[in-house]
Order: structure tokens, then C-alpha cells, then sequence
């Protein structure tokens, strides 16, 4: 017989999650890192429509790191929440003085080609595990990130 957890998972695979969403929540904080610091350097002629997107990106994985760290929890896990946790897990690089609007957006790219292939992952993992919640989470990340791609990648031509 096969113990379930308090949310009537299996509790083997909910610590796989639970890892996945460590390393998902390291990326996302490096991420926000990076997008604050877009919005605050970046100069040039499409200032003002870049200063404004970079606070949207930034919020928005502002709530992904909130609702990756309370799915983590959920599934009665503990979530990373140190500045050396999140630089050992993360797999996005920390961006320094980015002040190029084109630059910044070809980072943002570089970032989603590591937050996809680990978000389709867990989708995978938690599809295994009938974890519909996590499910649900991956799945919007996912369908948001992919048109980001498209828009960013027009963006640049």
C-alpha cells in the first residue's frame, strides 16, 4: 500500500517536484534579478516602452516565485530561500549592468530557453504524479512564456 501525503499524493514523487520547483523558483529569482535590473539601467530610444516591460516581467515573476514557493510547500516540501541556494540551482545567468534594450531582450530570450525545457518537465513529472495543481501551474507558464518568445524574438527582428 502506497502512502499518500496530506494532499493524497505519492510522497516519493512529490519530493521529485519539489526539487524541480526548487530549481524552477532559483531560476525565476535570478530571473527577477535580472529584469529589475533591465528596468533600472536600461537607456536609449526605446526607453520608455522597454523601462515599462521590464516592470511588467518583473512583477510577474515576482507572483511565479510566490506561487512556485507555496506549490513547493503545498506538497509538503521546504522551498529554497537563500541568495547561495538560488545562485547554486539556477541554470539562468546573472546579468551585470545591462543598459542595450536589444541586449537585455536577447537575455530575456536566453532565460526562457532555460525556464521552458524545466517547466515542460515538471508538467511531465506532475502528469505522472496526478498532480493536477502543478499541472495547472506549468501549463500557464508555459502557454504565457511561448508567446513571449514569439513577441520578443519580433521584437528583435
Amino acid at each position: 500500500m502506497i502512502t499518500k501525503n496530506q494532499i493524497g499524493l505519492d510522497p516519493q514523487k512529490t519530493k521529485i517536484l519539489a526539487e524541480r520547483l526548487n530549481e524552477l523558483l532559483a531560476n525565476y529569482q535570478v530571473f527577477y534579478m535580472n529584469t529589475r535590473g533591465y528596468h533600472w539601467n536600461i537607456k536609449g530610444d526605446n526607453f520608455f516602452e522597454l523601462h515599462l516591460k521590464f516592470e511588467e516581467l518583473y512583477n510577474d515573476s515576482l507572483v511565479k516565485i510566490d506561487e512556485i514557493a507555496e506549490r513547493v510547500l503545498t506538497l509538503g516540501h521546504t522551498p529554497l530561500h537563500t541568495f547561495s541556494d538560488y545562485i547554486g540551482h539556477a541554470k539562468i545567468d546573472q546579468d551585470r549592468n545591462v543598459t542595450l534594450g536589444k541586449e537585455a531582450i536577447k537575455n530575456i530570450l536566453k532565460a526562457y530557453a532555460k525556464l521552458l525545457p524545466l517547466e515542460r518537465e515538471i508538467l511531465s513529472i506532475s502528469e505522472g504524479s496526478a498532480d493536477e495543481g502543478t499541472n495547472a501551474l506549468m501549463s500557464d507558464y508555459i502557454r504565457e512564456q511561448e508567446k513571449s518568445i514569439w513577441m520578443y524574438s519580433s521584437y528583435l527582428g
